[in-house]
């Protein structure tokens, strides 16, 4: 810097003062304001923009040309459809992370220890590269209520025939001139029977493929002096004229596995099965009795749960997304794991605790910053979900699963309440603001750290 003494002296050096500011880059501030211009008409066009017309909209009628200030604000509380999906989202906002961010932190702890946790991570944050609305198909696919089509319900049905086989006439039921009446849901002799005597029960409505595998031909019973014999079969045979009413024919098949009972005066004296070829035999205690085919020869066969139900349809849904998004919560609290000193787990280690108390009383509250942050992220997720419930919840029961951002859309687009919508999406950004306001400052906390 020139002295006062050497000032205006010809070859001295001018002050070298910046004409303009600068930024702390050296960039003038023009040139930065320039640089960031195109930037900030794009968020002031595609954020800034929508958020303010949704908010003046948001106090118009449906028309738009009408006043209604907070009328359409009322209607969040007081429409149905609008607390159903308050409801739900209240759902959403307390299972969805939780189970997702819980399901993260055991994978990733439990992939740490193995030498294929790699490979199980990108198994298990595959999900992440299918769009919500391929991810929504799948599931459609999935919760589908035929077991041949449904993986879900077939694994169901599955496990529940395992221990409560179905039965294998659902459908059969008495011919004409046939000796059965309906009884108890079930099918009951008209008449009583005797010792020696040979009894025919025959019935229709089973389908040739749908007959036990171990079903054969069926022979008419050969009486029994001391007993109640008979058989009891499909009585049908393909094609026209062909075969004899209440009598067994070489081509019709018995009734492989059919329950029979002797009834006496409402009680149950003695009961059978009928063998492959349909024959049966009872004792002389049945003597007078009538014979039943009970109900549980005929019940349907169990088909599942109806996953997309009134009742089961929200938790269904939730079960997908979270199938989509426990994988990003174990490769951000993985991250996090990678962070955390070994010296604290070995130490815990050495002074006795067990894994489950090391787990519990250390890597989790080690953990707990990086937990938040997924929590949260995935809680700000959620309040906007919208695809998944549009695309598997079906048309009968889209309205037990509704949401909020689904509503949004219903309210503009199918009912043509503009007004109402506007007030539901400001409504949402109300509830996303406190929550992103959270998330910030928390991260902000931890860089200063």
């Amino acid at each position: 810097m020139a002295s006062p003494a050497t000032a205006g002296v010809p070859g001295t050096p001018a002050d070298p003062r910046p004409r303009g500011r600068k930024s702390v880059t050296g960039t003038r501030k023009s040139v930065a304001v320039l640089f960031l211009l195109p930037a900030l008409v794009l968020l002031g066009a595609l954020v800034v923009y929508p958020i303010g017309y949704s908010l003046i909209r948001s106090f118009y009628n449906a028309n738009g040309d009408g006043f209604a200030g907070f009328d359409n604000y009322k209607a969040i509380f007081t429409d149905d459809g609008i607390r159903t999906a308050l409801k739900n989202n209240i759902i959403w906002v307390v299972f969805a992370p939780t189970i997702s961010t819980s399901l993260g932190l055991v994978f990733a702890v439990l992939t740490e220890r193995i030498r294929w946790g790699t490979a199980f991570k990108l198994v298990v944050f595959m999900p992440m590269a299918i769009s919500m609305l391929a991810a929504g198909i799948i599931f459609r696919l999935v919760y589908d209520q035929d077991p041949d089509k449904g993986v879900a319900n077939a694994v169901w049905v599955g496990i529940h025939d395992t221990f409560a086989q179905s039965s294998a006439f659902p459908n059969a039921h008495p011919g004409r001139d046939s000796p059965l009446k309906p009884y108890q849901g079930g099918f009951i002799t008209t008449a009583t029977v005797r010792t020696g005597q040979t009894v025919a029960l025959p019935l229709v409505g089973v389908a040739p493929d749908q007959m036990p595998g171990g079903a054969k031909s069926a022979v008419a019973a050969k009486p029994d002096p001391a007993k109640i014999t008979g058989t009891t079969w499909q009585d049908f045979t393909r094609g026209k004229g062909v075969g004899r009413l209440g009598v067994p024919d070489p081509s019709e098949l018995g009734y492989d596995g059919m329950r029979i009972e002797a009834v006496k005066n409402g009680k149950v004296v003695a009961s059978t099965k009928a063998a492959a070829d349909g024959t049966f035999t009872l004792p002389a205690a049945a003597d007078g009795a009538q014979l039943r085919l009970p109900a549980s020869n005929f019940k349907q066969p169990y088909n599942g749960v109806d996953w997309l139900g009134p009742t089961l349809v929200t938790p269904a849904i939730i079960g997908s997304y979270v199938w989509m998004w426990a994988g990003f919560a174990m490769v951000l609290i993985a991250a996090g794991l990678a962070g955390v000193p070994r010296e604290l787990l070995e130490a815990a280690r050495v002074d006795g605790a067990t894994e489950w108390q090391v787990f519990r009383k250390v890597t989790v509250p080690l953990l707990a910053p990086v937990l938040a942050v997924v929590t949260v992220t995935l809680m700000i997720n959620v309040l906007k979900v919208f695809d998944l419930v549009y695309i598997i919840a079906p048309g009968s029961s889209q309205d037990d699963a509704n949401v909020l951002a689904l509503e949004l859309y219903r309210k503009g687009f199918s009912e043509g309440q503009p007004g109402i919508a506007s007030a539901i999406a400001v409504f949402l950004l109300l509830l996303v603001i406190p929550v992103m306001w959270f998330n910030v400052r928390r991260l902000r906390r931890e860089e200063r750290r």
